[in-house]
């Protein structure tokens, strides 16, 4: 049976679908319903909305393909916790993005970079700061870094380590859908006549920083690591 039935209001206008969509949503969230509660069955809430099983169909369908609701065996359709990076996954490539777009995804990444060192601090210990600095070291001393592809790698397996010692899931996976992209506008970077100056601050100093430093001063020094990549905003 349908809970608190005034939550679904019939449809009257054109948009059907939108409509019961919008609909399920609101009804979804008014009755507070979580993940593994059932909903109503198509035939129940056609009646209820006013509008054709068909209707109905194609709006679960669209909440399934966001994950908000899935199928499960002799319990019909429930409630899911949508994975939130799974459509962004999917279209994060060079190849289908804008330059605009791909411009504002590597700004984000820089925002990410310098806001994150207070998750970083937090969760901090002396394994990390280990491998940070044995990445630093194998870079220094890798006579093949004034290739491009070896000095990306080394930056990205920097930064990689950095994303997963804030101990966010979300960020760290986030991170890895961005590198694509990164790559992408680091090699347009290495192309212009006129490069940007590198900053004051390389990966040793940041390592220092977490060793001795504040989230503060690690967000400017972060700031200053990432000069090259600022001076082109």
């Amino acid at each position: 049976m349908i809970k608190n039935t005034r939550y679904l209001q019939p449809i009257k206008t054109a948009s059907l679908a939108d409509q019961v969509e919008s609909s399920l949503m609101e009804y979804l969230k008014r009755n507070k319903l979580s993940a593994g509660d059932p909903l109503p069955k198509e035939t129940e809430l056609a009646e209820h909305l006013g509008v054709s099983r068909n209707i109905v169909r194609e709006a679960l369908s669209r909440l399934r393909m966001l994950g908000i609701v899935e199928s499960k065996k002799r319990k019909g359709m429930v409630l899911s916790e949508p994975d939130l990076l799974s459509g962004v996954k999917r279209v994060m490539d060079p190849d289908i993005l804008g330059d605009e777009t791909m411009k504002n995804i590597f700004e984000l990444r820089l925002v990410l970079e310098v806001g994150m060192g207070d998750l970083i601090f937090a969760r901090l210990n002396k394994e990390d700061l280990d491998i940070l600095t044995d990445i630093a070291q194998r870079e220094a001393s890798d006579p093949k870094t004034t290739s491009l592809k070896v000095r990306l790698a080394y930056e990205i397996e920097f930064h990689s380590k950095l994303y997963e010692m804030s101990g966010n899931d979300t960020l760290k996976r986030f991170q890895k859908m961005l590198l694509p992209v990164f790559n992408y506008m680091m090699e347009e970077e290495a192309k212009l006549e006129k490069k940007p100056e590198k900053g004051n601050i390389d990966h040793f100093d940041l390592i220092e920083t977490l060793r001795k430093g504040t989230p503060a001063q690690f967000r400017e020094n972060m700031r200053e690591h990432l000069t090259p990549h600022y001076v082109r905003l």
